[in-house]
């Protein structure tokens, strides 16, 4: 009799087995998509597979609410659009650096602003793109868009190699209280903080410097946003 349940225990494991290789070959068979519609505004993201990592290809755009440069919190999420120091959402979706370069977020609003699927990326997933690509020392080259069209010029050594096209969007800087560097610098949030602290950790790209920085900034700072496809 215990021979007999031994024997009739197999087909139960080989089914056990084979649905844990469908479910497997179900993840793995995921389409991962080209471009992505944010069902809140409609934008329309182009996106890039870099190593094991899925990006949106431009700065996020979505924009709930905008204030002007010289407003800053470290905990209310803020919104803001190089430039515009007014408070009328379709008035800054209508700028030139809207278009060009997205939107500028607090910490707060960063932590929030990727669509469904989407998410800010920690540092640790920062950190793997940039080992991805070689490591800091040269990553800038790597992912800065190639030309002087919205990069001041001579935007020496990029070669946007990843297709990531990092756009330099500048800041809304929390001290001057006004807006800089658009076009020569970019800055993106991670979602990783330095716990306690008002700072959270960035990437950043010069113009015309192959490496990126990896520095701790005040949240109340406003930057770039890209989002990382959830896996």
């Amino acid at each position: 009799m215990k021979k007999r349940r031994n024997i009739m225990i197999y087909p139960f494991l080989l089914m056990c087995l084979f649905l844990v290789f469908a479910s497997s070959c179900e993840k793995d068979d995921v389409e991962i998509p080209s471009s992505f519609t944010d069902p809140r505004d409609s934008t329309v993201y182009q996106t890039v597979i870099i190593g094991n990592q899925v990006w949106m290809v431009e700065n996020l755009k979505y924009l709930p609410d905008v204030v002007p440069s010289y407003r800053h919190n470290a905990i209310t999420p803020y919104h803001y659009v190089y430039g515009y120091n007014s408070g009328i959402v379709a008035e800054a979706k209508a700028t030139a650096n809207y278009a060009t370069y997205g939107v500028l977020y607090n910490w707060a609003a960063a932590k929030k602003a990727c669509p469904a699927g989407w998410h800010l990326p920690s540092d640790a997933e920062w950190t793997e793109l940039i080992d991805y690509l070689g490591g800091e020392s040269v990553a800038s080259d790597k992912l800065r868009e190639e030309g002087t069209t919205n990069w001041y010029r001579p935007n020496t050594g990029a070669t946007n190699d990843s297709g990531f096209t990092a756009l330099p969007g500048g800041m809304a800087n929390n001290i001057s209280l006004m807006f800089g560097n658009i076009a020569t610098w970019g800055g993106w949030w991670s979602a990783t903080d330095d716990s306690g602290t008002t700072f959270g950790w960035i990437l950043g790209m010069n113009s015309n410097v192959s490496n990126v920085i990896r520095p701790l900034v005040n949240k109340e700072v406003g930057l770039s946003v890209r989002c990382v496809w959830d896996k």
